[in-house]
């Protein structure tokens, strides 16, 4: 049974094919940043619209929720694509104004999402299973532009800087049971391989401002006090802490600077600098930061400055469930060959995937094969439209169907072994004890 409706969505999706891949250029031609995906979010509404697919826009400002019912409703499966790009002046489809690009491989995600969406809801298949599926269009995973983020939610239009943590405050995720989605591979994997399980790091985003005293650079430098040296002393203090951090923790700091002064003529008296914390685990993210903000304000002090820090709740390291990822496995082995599947370790990198993570059961696998050159870098292009389109959405809606078939039996035994790391209701005092 399972078969042949796995084999009623691969048909459709192909089916769907040139569609499929023309959304996915035209997202990649018209890049948009965190909480700014306006363009993005009216072509995924428009593909819902099209086919008839139930949806809701505006969530945490841009997201868009869409729903497939089953024929009943036991569980809630929510397939996630991520609408925001990076910052990649270089690429060769970067915004010429904001220099957005897709070099994340976003609108990738995107494609899938809308494949996996139309493929289950024109094949007829949703009919058959028991649970809903929720395709969600989901704003600002790129965690960047933390001071316009931070004027949002001066102005109250969010909370927390990270799309899926803002959509959990918001209740988006009350009413789903487990969550899943595909990222490309980080480097760009020229084989068919899919990194499964593993974990990442988690971080906590800062805002540093060091304050001096302006003066002329040249006759009176003695009477100013040079906040672009406190900042360079805090830097060295930093890296003086390195030795401290434990391996197992994985623990990165990787600061710039935003503002460097004013003129070249007068003692910088304000430097700004933006950068995250990461670690591992939480415990580990916490106690590296400690030691980063004593070092920072140590820096300051060294030469009479002040340094402001602004810590912000960033993501949570991500946990992929070991049930659901077998489940996932075993359908990409089916599809790709049973050499197809790789373990993943830790990876140092971050995805608000992590938050929900600590809520509900879900996978974040890397697939390979469907692209070239490196996540994040100006070399990055889709080179199998196939792979990276359309058999990678085949593997989710495989999943989705072992999940949802035959009364929710794939899904229930998910649910049952399943221990949430933290319940939303901790998971929010958490975000907010980041201060």
């Amino acid at each position: 049974m399972h078969e042949i409706l796995k084999q009623k969505v691969y048909e459709a999706i192909f089916a769907h094919k040139e569609e499929i891949i023309a959304l996915a250029d035209s997202i990649a031609r018209e890049p948009e940043l965190g909480f700014k995906e306006e363009k993005t979010a009216k072509k995924i509404a428009a593909v819902f619209t099209k086919y008839g697919i139930a949806h809701t826009s505006g969530h945490a400002i841009t997201g868009v929720k869409g729903v497939l019912p089953g024929k009943s409703s036991r569980r809630r499966i929510a397939v996630l694509g991520e609408m925001d790009a990076v910052i990649c002046h270089d690429h060769p489809l970067a915004d010429l104004q904001t220099g957005a690009a897709h070099a994340c491989g976003h609108n990738v995600q995107l494609a899938v999402l809308a494949a996996c969406a139309i493929g289950l809801k024109t094949s007829g298949v949703m009919e058959a299973l028991d649970g809903a599926v929720i395709p969600f269009a989901v704003p600002a995973e790129e965690y960047v532009e933390i001071e316009y983020r931070n004027r949002l939610r001066q102005q109250g239009k969010l909370q927390y800087f990270g799309g899926k943590a803002e959509l959990i405050r918001l209740g988006a995720f009350d009413d789903v049971d487990m969550a899943m989605m595909l990222h490309v591979s980080m480097q760009g994997e020229t084989r068919r391989l899919i990194d499964v399980g593993g974990t990442s790091n988690g971080f906590i985003g800062k805002m540093i401002r060091f304050k001096g005293k302006e003066s002329h650079a040249a006759s009176a430098p003695h009477e100013g006090i040079n906040a672009l040296n406190a900042a360079l002393i805090a830097l060295t203090a930093v890296n003086a802490q390195r030795e401290t951090f434990r391996d197992e923790d994985h623990v990165r700091f990787h600061p710039i600077i935003t503002k460097g002064g004013d003129l070249v003529n007068v003692v910088p008296a304000e430097v700004c600098m933006e950068s995250y914390v990461r670690a591992k685990t939480v415990p580990a993210m916490i106690d590296a930061n400690a030691k980063v903000n004593r070092a920072l304000k140590g820096g300051a002090m060294a030469i009479g400055a002040e340094a402001e820090i602004h810590d912000m709740p960033g993501y949570l390291p991500m946990i992929n469930d070991a049930v659901l990822t077998e489940v996932y496995a075993d359908n990409v082995r089916e599809r790709l060959g049973k050499d197809a599947v790789i373990h993943m370790g830790h990876s140092a990198g971050s995805t608000d995937m992590g938050d929900l993570s600590h809520i509900m059961p879900v996978i974040h696998p890397w697939f390979g094969g469907g692209t070239a050159g490196t996540v994040h870098s100006r070399d990055f292009k889709v080179t199998d439209p196939e792979m990276a389109y359309l058999l990678s959405a085949v593997t989710l809606a495989d999943t989705i169907i072992d999940l949802l078939a035959d009364d929710a039996v794939g899904a229930t035994k998910v649910l049952a072994s399943y221990q949430p790391a933290m319940s939303k209701e901790a998971y929010l005092q958490f975000m907010e004890s980041i201060k």
